[in-house]
């Protein structure tokens, strides 16, 4: 089943950040925190889901993406800590 979502991986709090889009977000969240994948979340040690969104279509996630990825680092912070303002590991709430 297809879940277009946007998120936001960091390796600790205020740490490095790498913004994606899935459409299975479980599954990705899982492929980063195992580093199963060469990427920059491996080289980076990117394995806190942060923030997410989820979306309708995966256009429309694409193009949050990139309105996401094309901010300023502050931009990220304010969206992830209107979400998750301590930085906790959202990758348990995703089952629920």
């Amino acid at each position: 089943m297809r879940e277009p979502a946007v998120y936001i991986m960091a390796n600790r709090r205020n740490g490095t950040l790498y913004v994606g889009v899935t459409s299975n977000l479980a599954q990705r969240v899982w492929q980063h925190r195992e580093a199963v994948l060469p990427s920059f979340t491996k080289r980076y040690g990117c394995k806190t889901l942060v923030w997410y969104e989820r979306h309708e279509r995966m256009d429309e996630a694409i193009a949050r993406e990139k309105q996401i990825k094309g901010g300023s680092r502050t931009k990220k912070r304010v969206l992830i800590e209107a979400m998750n303002q301590g930085w906790r590991d959202l990758y348990e709430e995703l089952s629920l």
